[in-house]
């Protein structure tokens, strides 16, 4: 299980994210448009770096759904191989089998 303070600081910049991604997207979409002049286009990037750190997409991390684990993250199934094995051991997961050999 993954610290609680990890999973909370994660789900935190998750929210921001959800909040800031239309005016992001906004300002983004203005900073990239090449019909627009110079000036224009560096007030855009800017108002872009005066947003929060924590509201960019590439700050929040994948964890699994159940620990919490960062890695060995299953992005289809939002969990860990390890929960995903002892979840497919349990039978909890329908269709998967657990190889033994």
């Amino acid at each position: 299980m993954a610290k609680k303070s990890a999973i909370e600081k994660n789900k935190r910049r998750q929210k921001l994210v959800d909040r800031y991604a239309a005016k992001r997207a906004e300002l983004k979409a203005i900073a990239m448009d090449e019909n627009l002049s110079l000036e224009e286009r560096f007030k855009a990037r800017l108002k872009l770096a005066e947003l929060p750190r924590n509201s960019a997409p590439n700050r929040v991390r994948n964890r699994c759904e159940v620990t919490g684990r960062p890695r060995g993250y299953y992005r289809k199934l939002k969990m860990s191989r390890i929960a995903l094995r002892d979840l497919g051991s349990t039978g909890m997961i329908p269709g998967l089998v657990k190889s033994s050999w």
